[in-house]
């Protein structure tokens, strides 16, 4: 079931056309993101939960050229445990050692000699620009392409699953590891899932790391909405979508919440005290605002179902880990939150 609000700016409106937001509840039962009471977008709060100052390479450093191949994919999420002995310095024999894992597997454990040209081409590559502070690891790309024995090399090959590992912003679990761990926590895999398992367990068998899947949840979801919401944008087209899922039924029930654009930003000026920063009870008031008015309209009492998706112009996510990146200009932003995600599965 779609549920297309129509008029949301209806909802803070009075008779007399002053804007107003619904108060907030007397007691705010949901814990903070993380476990903390605060966040400043584009900055990652200590686990003190004080805020830091700006990362020295800021956004704006990054080559949208550079990260275009990020964007408008379905990347899956997971969490890694610190990898032992890696060291970037090494990625071409990391690549030469995963091809011909990759053959081994294929030939269900026939050894293969490392150098063989392959019909599956790996590369593994460093993506600097994703690093925003002096303690990041620079991001690790590991690609696949398929090519077939008989071309020539020359030959176009065709990328058949893409994975990267990043830490944005993560020096408070850079810190705490031993000098021979690198923190690389998350990792986002595009492709077939049989190649993820297969890189996977090259890495955890080579670097004593384990991988998790990182899920999201209807919190962590109710956070991204209301900062992806408050995220400027030159054009903004699509609505802004929540799906719901209706708990306890027989049969898989989805309701789909769309909300215009303009109309969810402008609740949201209303509901931010401070720009630049949310706060729990922010976003609590604006899902809050959100619910009352499709209650309104529906009769339908969202807060009896669970959040599992949003979309936005800036990105959308589903509980199942499942990412995609619409806007380069805040790639960083949001791999920032994501890697706090990771690192607290981690610890």
């Amino acid at each position: 079931r779609r549920g297309a609000a129509p008029g949301l700016v209806s909802v803070m409106e009075s008779a007399d056309g002053a804007v107003r937001t619904l108060p907030s509840l007397g007691r705010l039962s949901r814990g903070p993101l993380f476990g903390r009471g605060h966040r400043r977008l584009g900055l990652s709060p200590s686990p003190s939960g004080q805020r830091l100052s700006p990362a020295p390479r800021s956004q704006g450093n990054i080559d949208p050229q550079r990260t275009a191949f990020l964007l408008r994919k379905q990347w899956t999420l997971y969490s890694v445990t610190p990898l032992y002995r890696f060291s970037d310095a090494h990625l071409r024999d990391y690549a030469r050692l995963l091809s011909a894992f990759i053959a081994a597997e294929k030939q269900k454990g026939l050894a293969v000699e490392v150098g063989v040209e392959l019909d599956i081409k790996v590369g593994v590559s460093s993506l600097p620009d994703l690093a925003v502070s002096d303690q990041d690891q620079a991001a690790i790309l590991v690609q696949l392409s398929l090519r077939s024995p008989a071309s020539s090399k020359n030959s176009e090959e065709k990328p058949v699953w893409s994975g990267w590992f990043c830490c944005v912003s993560g020096d408070h679990l850079s810190e705490t590891v031993p000098e021979d761990f690198t923190c690389l926590p998350l990792f986002l895999a595009n492709g077939a899932e049989s190649y993820t398992a297969i890189v996977g367990s090259w890495f955890q068998k080579t670097f004593d790391c384990c991988f998790r899947r990182l899920t999201i949840s209807p919190l962590n979801l109710s956070w991204m909405a209301a900062m992806w919401t408050g995220c400027k944008v030159d054009k903004t087209t699509s609505a802004m979508e929540l799906v719901f899922s209706v708990p306890r039924l027989p049969q898989p029930l989805d309701i789909t919440y769309a909300i215009h654009p303009e109309d969810a930003k402008a609740l949201w000026d209303t509901v931010q005290k401070t720009p630049g920063e949310i706060t729990q009870e922010e976003v609590d008031v604006f899902m809050d605002c959100l619910y009352s008015h499709f209650h309104r309209h529906f009769k339908i009492h969202l807060s009896a179902t669970k959040l599992v998706k949003v979309s936005t112009a800036i990105a959308s996510a589903h509980c199942d880990g499942i990412i995609k990146f619409l806007q380069s200009q805040y790639l960083i932003g949001m791999l920032m939150l994501l890697t706090e995600l990771a690192i607290s599965q981690i610890q």
